[in-house]
């Protein structure tokens, strides 16, 4: 995390509860949380769940800092509460869904088991963390889909993220599918390639456009890209571009690419590649940014622009059209009883117990439907929808595999989490395995989703005894 004392990265509300758990004398009950997202963002079909590390990581130091100790003593919490806290640390165990898992609405991806207070305190950050991350990672997967396996899309959203979610942004689009970005902090600390060519002012700075390539190309002769809309794209910005090219030429180096950052893009770029091509360029990359996400990438290919990179900012780092994933996190059972909350709204009944999921998959490894089961259940036969549980499918026969993993045990990380070239792979790989109607931008195919019997039979039954 980026915030000096992570302790105190939460809601006023956690820190009131887990006093009045500790008050109570109940602070050391056993309790098991889930956390799971309702509804698909950007009106998509599935979520690439992201963040787990970043979140691990932070879970693993918790500890209440001195200067945080003091700020709840002027906040007038009990001395005894306070005494806990200073030798607080989180000894519980999570399981969950990989970095880079395919994830669909109403599922557990990730259970928190540990008494009730340690696994009350966590629920802020986790869900700032882990709803961030996985929001803009669905982006990016949309927008490298939109753009093709073949094509190369880049992170440019740093200055125009909110703060420094722009850092965890960048590391969400890399799990997402971007193949390099801006952000040199982020490009650092994750490891990850990072990149860029010059801005409007770079050429500005010269007595003329022409000049200003030249420089360019001189100081960096094999990484030459050269923006070609400051003055007039077709006039000067490309021819410039291509005497410049044929002057690296002659020297043994090759201008790398254009780019272009206004105008009509699927125009331009038609225009720039049978300019390029005429001359004898034909391996000279053509670049655009400017507001393109998912839909204008997908606009310019079904119009055949000869794009080979594409710059998003914006519309990615920002989540635009749905800024905010509805991860919730929800308690499942207090002193290994289920539990439940109640709405009026049939689709907002939690689901009781601590649970797992087992992923079935088709005959040819491709996704087929999940199951929500209870953590003690075994292989089930067949899953109920979960709100209309006279809709069932049969499982029988199907292979299948758990989805969650045990990552954090007693307070102790036990399974090593990959680094993000390791997760953009395994995205990858899962990401294959979903067909196509689940991937498109207008009405997606919903993913089968069932609970197991036990499961609905233990639900009905709180609801009945909580109703009565």
């Amino acid at each position: 995390m980026y915030v000096d004392n992570p302790a105190s990265f939460t809601d006023y509300y956690e820190l009131t509860m887990a006093q009045g758990y500790y008050l109570s004398g109940i602070h050391e009950r056993k309790a098991s949380f889930d956390y799971f997202f309702r509804k698909v963002p950007f009106e998509g079909g599935y979520v690439i769940f992201a963040g787990l590390k970043e979140l691990i990581e932070t879970i693993k130091h918790l500890k209440f800092s001195e200067e945080e100790i003091e700020y709840l003593e002027k906040e007038n919490f009990s001395d005894e509460f306070i005494a806990y806290l200073k030798n607080f640390q989180f000894r519980g165990d999570i399981w969950s869904a990989r970095e880079g898992d395919i994830v669909f609405p109403g599922e557990p991806i990730l259970r928190v088991d540990g008494n009730l207070l340690e696994t009350q305190i966590i629920e802020t950050l986790l869900l700032n963390v882990l709803n961030f991350q996985s929001l803009i990672a669905t982006k990016a997967a949309r927008i490298k889909y939109a753009a093709g396996e073949n094509s190369t899309v880049l992170d440019f959203g740093l200055r125009r993220a909110q703060g420094l979610a722009g850092i965890h942004a960048t590391r969400a689009a890399m799990i997402g599918g971007f193949d390099g970005t801006s952000n040199v902090y982020s490009a650092q600390r994750f490891n990850i390639r990072a990149g860029g060519t010059m801005a409007h002012s770079w050429i500005q700075s010269f007595e003329d456009e022409l000049t200003a390539f030249r420089t360019y190309s001189e100081h960096y002769p094999d990484s030459t890209h050269l923006l070609v809309d400051t003055y007039n794209t077709l006039e000067s910005g490309i021819p410039n571009a291509i005497t410049v090219a044929k002057e690296l030429k002659e020297k043994g180096h090759d201008l790398v690419g254009i780019r272009l950052d206004s105008g009509d893009l699927a125009y331009f770029s038609k225009q720039a590649r049978k300019m390029l091509d005429a001359e004898g360029f034909q391996n000279v990359k053509i670049a655009v940014s400017n507001q393109l996400d998912e839909r204008v990438i997908a606009s310019l290919r079904s119009q055949n622009a000869p794009i080979d990179i594409f710059g998003v900012g914006t519309r990615l780092v920002t989540g635009d059209e749905t800024p905010a994933l509805d991860g919730v996190y929800k308690l499942g059972s207090v002193n290994n009883k289920p539990t439940l909350k109640i709405s009026e709204n049939i689709e907002k009944i939690t689901l009781p117990g601590s649970k797992k999921i087992y992923r079935y998959l088709n005959d040819d490894g491709s996704y087929y439907g999940d199951a929500i089961i209870l953590n003690e259940e075994k292989e089930i036969q067949i899953m109920h929808h979960p709100t209309f549980p006279a809709k069932k499918s049969t499982l029988v026969g199907r292979d299948f595999r758990e989805l969650l993993i045990q990552v954090i045990k007693s307070g102790d990380e036990i399974t090593q989490m990959p680094d993000v070239k390791s997760i953009v792979k395994y995205k990858k790989e899962q990401f294959s395995k979903l067909h196509p109607e689940y991937k498109r931008f207008d009405n997606p195919h919903i993913y089968k989703i069932g609970i197991s019997t036990q499961l609905m039979e233990t639900r009905d039954r709180l609801l009945v005894s909580l109703k009565s």
